[in-house]
């Protein structure tokens, strides 16, 4: 149980804390909506409806939406473009060891099975952390629009407005307001880490540089 937790401990401890706030999310989230709906004569809800709301699914799947694209924007930029002194990136006048052909990897017994199999398999695999990422932002626009649906024709029914689709909803200036202003928070967050690691260190971390590399090393080192 003890190598289990070291070995592990940086995911387990990342899935607490997004489990932990998701949880408080939800309860003071909750206790928001019911006071709105008090305030308009409306019952409260219990929490497992509550969870089905589009008060609470649009502002989980929009910030979902915004994280998801900064990661697949991050790993693909990261692929041709640099910067250097910075530990989150290739050095540009160095050969790097992600760029390294798996197709000469194909008979170590090692490797992962789709370089083993080759071919197409070979070709998804080489590009999955990105698809990944790519069908976890789509998922998240699509529960966005879901949501933010549902929320925006709770509104027109209480004001005798008229309601939409979620790929109606897709079309608003509130939909498109609503993830600009969170995506640009999340480039704005990874311009900081690129720029800010040239010359900022934090001893023991892999996104940092060691703490007496010169400036213009490139990478983490």
């Amino acid at each position: 149980m003890g190598r289990m937790l070291r070995n592990n401990g940086l995911s387990l401890v990342l899935l607490l804390l997004f489990f932990a706030f998701i949880a408080g999310q939800a309860v003071t989230g909750m206790h928001e909506y019911n006071d709105e709906q008090a305030e308009h004569g409306e019952p409260p809800l219990q929490m497992n409806d509550y969870l089905r709301t589009g008060h609470f699914v649009e502002i989980t799947a929009e910030n979902w939406e915004s994280e998801f694209l900064q990661m697949a924007a991050y790993v693909l930029f990261t692929v041709r473009l640099f910067q250097r002194g910075s530990s989150e990136s290739k050095d540009p006048a160095k050969p790097a060891p992600v760029d390294r052909d798996p197709r000469h990897s194909a008979h170590d017994p090692r490797a992962p099975w789709p370089v083993r199999r080759g071919g197409w398999v070979l070709r998804i695999y080489e590009n999955s952390l990105s698809l990944a990422f790519i069908g976890l932002f789509a998922i998240s626009v699509v529960l966005h629009a879901w949501g933010g649906a549902a929320a925006y024709n709770e509104d027109q029914r209480a004001h005798g407005g008229v309601e939409v689709s979620a790929l109606q909803y897709l079309q608003t200036t509130r939909f498109w307001f609503e993830s600009f202003q969170n995506w640009q928070s999340e480039f704005l967050a990874l311009a900081s880490m690129v720029l800010l690691s040239i010359v900022l260190r934090q001893r023991g971390s892999p996104e940092s540089k060691p703490v007496d590399a010169p400036h213009g090393e490139t990478g983490s080192g």
